[in-house]
């Protein structure tokens, strides 16, 4: 299974991309407006074309992140919000990252890398994290596909991969998924364990 730069930069670049909205996911902006320090450093893996970002940028948060492995799609933001940072899109694999955030958001990312990276997911977001830091966003609550993301997962099994690294505060199916994912996700929040 090549889930390589270029396979995600020729998704983009073909418009073959059924995970993306097109507008930011309900339960996340519902999220966001409930955060009221603008300075918090936020980062979105895998963001995308990521219209978590642009709302955020827009609502005034100055140290918004996003890492992506295509530039088609970091490209894209740029063009959709010239006065995003440059600086603040960063083309390179979450995995190599090496910068510390508040919060990370989770959205359509995690079920697109391959399930055996799962553990190294969490432990690599629990490195990036600030000691206070947490890790909020949405999941897959669904069997998906075996070959080729996305690829889905269930309470039981993400639980298995976050309890050893955070509390978990939050992880309950989402009431207010876009009517594309209605009844397919979790919304989680979990704190980082010091």
């Amino acid at each position: 299974m090549d889930l390589s730069e270029h396979y995600w930069d020729t998704r983009y670049k073909n418009k073959e991309m059924g995970w993306d909205l097109g507008e930011i996911s309900p339960p996340l902006k519902n999220y966001f407006d409930q955060l009221t320090n603008k300075d918090l450093k936020i980062l979105i893996p895998g963001g995308g074309n990521s219209y978590e970002a642009e709302y955020l940028h827009h609502q005034g948060f100055k140290n918004v992140y996003v890492v992506d492995l295509s530039k088609t799609a970091l490209n894209n933001i740029k063009q959709r919000v010239s006065s995003f940072p440059s600086s603040h899109l960063i083309h390179k694999n979450f995995f190599d990252l090496e910068m510390s955030f508040d919060i990370l958001i989770e959205q359509t990312f995690f079920c697109a890398l391959n399930p055996h990276l799962r553990p190294t997911y969490v432990k690599k977001a629990f490195e990036l994290l600030y000691s206070t830091g947490r890790l909020v966003g949405l999941l897959f609550n669904v069997p998906l596909n075996t070959d080729k993301p996305p690829f889905g997962g269930n309470k039981t099994e993400y639980l298995e991969y976050f309890e050893p690294y955070f509390e978990i505060q939050l992880m309950e199916p989402a009431y207010n998924s876009h009517p594309s994912r209605s009844g397919m996700e979790l919304f989680f929040r979990v704190q980082k364990k010091n």
